[in-house]
Parts: C-alpha cells; structure tokens; sequence
C-alpha cells in the first residue's frame, strides 16, 4: 500500500510517500520539508496570509519532486492525504485541494487528516507500537495528555489550560533575546546554563490530574528578566533558559505519571509513552520523560526529530492506517480550522 500525504497546516510544506509492505515493511519513500522559517522569522512567529501564499507557491513542485524521488506515478498510488485540520484554515484549504484535484484526476480515495492524530500514529511507523498507548503531544499549539486506543480512538486525559509549551518557549526566547523559533534556540543556550540558578515555579506540579499551565512560568521569566542587566548578558541568558527548560522538564513529567498510573488503572498494565510534536525533538525534555516512564514501568518511544516537526509522512503513514480500514472521505470534506482528537470515529 502506497500513499501521497501533503502537509500544509502551518509554516511547513511538505510531501511525503509512504509505503506499507511485506517485504521491506514500512518505510518512508520520500519526505520533502521546505521549511518558510526565513519568511516568518522577521515578524516572531507564523503569520497566516504568508504562510498561505508560500504554500500556493511551492506545494506542486514539493509534491513532484516527492514523487519523482519515490520512483513512481501517480497511478502507482492506492491513496492521496491531505492534513484537512486543525490548523491555520488557509494552508489547510491549499493542501486539501491539492491532495482533492490529483485524488480525482488519477481516480484514487482521498483521505483527510487530523493533524493531531498524524502525531499521535507516527510511533507506529518508526516503532511498530501496539495500541493501546499513552501520547504526549507537545508542541507549538498544543500540549495534552491522551490515550491512543486505536485509529480513531482517542481518550483524552489532560491538556494546558493557557499557553501551549512550543508557545512558551517561543515567548521565552524573546523574552530573553533569542531568535524565533524559540525551542531549538532555548534547548541550545540552556546547553552552557545553569539549570539551578534560577527558582522558577513548576505550575500544576503535584495537583490532581493531568492539566498543564505555562502562562505563570512565563510570567515568572518576565519578572526575572527585568530585574537583570539590560542588555541580558549571555550567562544570564543562558541560565534563564536552562532554568525555564528545567521547569518545563519536571512539569511534564510530574503530569506524564499522573497520566500514566490512570492509563494502568484503565487499561490494567503499563504500555509506552510516547512523545511527539516538535518540543518532543528537545533531547533534555526526552532524557527527563525517559526517566518518568521507566519509573512508572512503562516504555518510551518517540519519533527521531525530523518526524517530530511538522512532515508529511507522518501524513501519509496515518493516510494508510486509515486507508486500512476502509475509511476514506468524500470530496466534499471541508476543512476545519479545529479539529479535536476525542472528535475523531472510526
């Protein structure tokens, strides 16, 4: 089984083709990224009108050259995905319409993809998982605890009541000087940082359930900030983001162990955790959560880094676990600007 999947929700275009097959068994055929960071960084985040145009622009050159790279046509496919949300409504309608027009010229099912649950699968790809599984889904707009009990079948135990975690690193990192995106510039000055410097508060530590909340932590960065020197100097700056990522680290963990003693007691042994979203690519953020599932009994999974960020295997892969079972959509779909995974059926 080969699929097209076609990624466009956010700053990302990409094209992938995945295949699912006896021999070899899962691989990825092609996966083409083109990244509008130098777009979008002058302005300290995404901006939708932008990011829609970059997508028009550059989307049927990503899809040609995915499939040129894969080494087939298009009649060689059993299916075209498409992300169809959530996501900003202006590259999502792009990609819908895109993956729509060569769904019905080459007469192949045409598949709709909740983004959310592309992050939620792609473990299987790169690690053959089982379901049931515990996700932890962290990335620039969305933080949530959830139980993966099958394709289209999703039980959501805890998500931020604020800012999503990719978002506060996003504010942090300008909060102290350091250019968008924010994770990847935190997790490198936290590198030479002080993790222990700073007391920054752990919101929701050692409460009930399995809630985030930033928007207190951020605060509290702010206020720091303002009372060092100005320009912050690069050991200050370093030792602020160590101390902010270290918070972050023992907020989720302390709300992954929440999750996972619920996810035993449903569902009776402990599974994997797994991680995903692109905060899941921040190699201490993984190194802590490791830590918390062994602890809990549980295995940890995550995808390699590249497939954390925004792609379109990911897309593809959950294009063929649908395809699978038979679920296809018709060309009619409209796509959703908010697509919650307890919304998904089978």
């Amino acid at each position: 089984m080969i699929v097209l999947g076609i990624e466009t929700s956010c700053d990302e275009t990409a094209a992938a083709v995945v295949e699912d097959a006896a021999e070899p068994a899962r691989r990825i055929r092609a996966n083409v990224v083109l990244s509008q960071l130098d777009e979008h960084a002058p302005h300290g985040g995404v901006v939708p009108e932008i990011a829609a145009r970059a997508h028009l622009q550059h989307l049927d050159g990503l899809v040609a050259r995915a499939m040129r790279e894969a080494g087939i046509g298009f009649g060689d496919l059993d299916g075209v995905a498409a992300t169809g949300g959530p996501g900003l409504i202006g590259g999502v309608i792009v990609g819908v319409m895109t993956a729509k027009a060569i769904a019905a010229a080459v007469g192949k099912p045409f598949l709709a993809i909740n983004h959310l649950e592309a992050h939620a699968l792609t473990a299987r790809l790169t690690d053959d998982l089982p379901f049931p599984h515990l996700l932890l889904l962290v990335s620039g707009g969305h933080c949530q605890l959830v139980a993966v009990e099958g394709v289209g079948r999703y039980r959501r135990y805890g998500t931020t009541v604020d800012d999503a975690v990719g978002e506060a690193f996003d504010k942090v990192a300008k909060l102290i000087g350091l250019p968008y995106p924010g994770g990847p510039a935190v997790e490198a000055a936290a590198r030479s940082g002080d993790p222990k410097r700073l007391a920054f508060p752990r919101p929701m530590k050692g409460r009930p359930g399995a809630d985030f909340s930033f928007s207190g932590l951020k605060t509290a960065v702010r206020h720091q900030v303002a009372s060092l020197p100005d320009p912050l100097p690069q050991r200050d700056r370093d030792d602020v983001a160590a101390s902010f990522q270290q918070a972050v680290a023992e907020v989720l963990a302390d709300r992954a162990r929440h999750a996972m003693a619920r996810f035993t007691a449903e569902h009776g042994a402990a599974a994997t955790l797994v991680v995903a979203g692109g905060v899941a690519a921040n190699r201490h953020l993984r190194a802590v959560l490791t830590d918390a599932a062994r602890r809990e009994g549980f295995g940890f999974a995550a995808p390699p880094p590249r497939l954390c960020t925004d792609n379109a295997a990911m897309i593809a892969w959950t294009g063929i676990e649908r395809l699978r079972l038979g679920l296809v959509d018709t060309l009619d779909f409209a796509p959703r600007p908010r697509w919650p995974l307890e919304e998904m059926r089978a």
